[in-house]
């Protein structure tokens, strides 16, 4: 195991003197995925709880959720400048994009997933299950056939601060498949206790989703049946520090997750690879950006974080192509 330090301005730091940053390798593989001249940057500080990182191909941007002060944010790397992409957001979590670069939005307090269409104008994809309330969509991703994966745990119903209290209408907190097409919506997990983070490899072959309640780990499911079921959960791996609460794959299948220290990257037989070190006390989820997809962008807890990497991200397009 070795570290590669680096450090931010002690004026960045401010009361987190104590947390390191920086890049950590654990696994030998690891230099091949992020070289040792690469840095942790912070771009821009100032949520209360960052979440939901997206990367929009089309204006190149970096757009990402603050839930608790219900608004969206975006980052222009061109301009180095942060500004308000929406708000008020709904007390928006996660975001993806699907084939066309639209932005598909989970939603805590209006319960539903929506789609930004390119003349910004929102279409609510869904918000019901069978008559039925979704509690708080989380986290959400798309398939290259264009169906709709989200989680669609408890959070924003716990409380008014990330959505609004009230009791669930369903039995439980589960795993979605939504056909945007046909309005098709489906549960394909309801063995999890808090369904959070989820993402597809990049042959869409294996689906990983995390659980922030129990057991606390990130569970791996085999896609069957032309992509429209999941089956033979089992358990990918356990973090230490802290939980997975989203997470995204390079090109070779590594799953880089957020964790309690900042970004750990496992290997598609899930050995640890190394860590990208974050100074927050937490850390929500990450995404690849750039024209090339090489820039790993990353919500931490009050910021916004990039490393330049030697991987490029996986997509939905290649996906399609294989």
């Amino acid at each position: 195991m070795s570290a590669i330090p680096k450090t931010f301005p002690e004026h960045e730091l401010a009361n987190e003197e104590q947390l390191q940053s920086g890049i950590e390798v654990i696994d030998e593989r690891f230099r091949e995925l992020v070289s040792e001249v690469s840095e942790v940057r912070r771009l821009w500080k100032g949520a209360e709880w960052s979440e939901g990182a997206v990367y929009l191909p089309q204006q190149n941007i970096i757009v990402w959720s603050d839930i608790p002060n219900n608004r969206m944010l975006q980052f222009d790397p061109e301009s180095n400048k942060t500004t308000v992409f929406r708000e008020p957001s709904n007390f928006t979590n996660g975001n993806t994009i699907d084939r066309e670069g639209r932005l598909v939005t989970a939603t805590h307090l209006t319960h539903c997933v929506s789609r930004t269409e390119h003349d910004g104008s929102i279409t609510i994809l869904v918000d019901r299950y069978k008559g039925k309330r979704l509690n708080s969509p989380n986290d959400v991703v798309v398939k290259s056939d264009g169906t709709i994966w989200f989680t669609d745990p408890p959070y924003g119903i716990l409380s008014n601060r990330e959505g609004e209290k009230r009791d669930s209408e369903l039995e439980g907190n589960f795993v979605y498949r939504l056909d945007p097409e046909t309005s098709d919506l489906s549960i394909v997990a309801n063995s999890m206790d808090r369904p959070n983070g989820l993402g597809f490899s990049p042959d869409e072959s294996r689906l990983y989703v995390s659980d922030t309640g129990l057991p606390g780990n990130i569970s791996l499911f085999d896609v069957k049946d032309c992509g429209t079921r999941i089956q033979n959960q089992r358990e990918f791996v356990k973090l230490s520090p802290g939980v997975s609460d989203g997470f995204r794959c390079d090109v070779h299948g590594n799953v880089w997750t957020s964790a309690g220290d900042g970004i750990q990257c496992f290997s598609p037989d899930a050995a640890l690879l190394g860590k990208i070190l974050i100074p927050e006390l937490s850390c929500a989820n990450c995404c690849f950006g750039g024209p090339d997809r090489k820039t790993l962008y990353v919500a931490g807890d009050t910021s916004l974080y990039s490393v330049e990497l030697a991987v490029a991200g996986a997509s939905i397009d290649e996906a399609a192509r294989s």
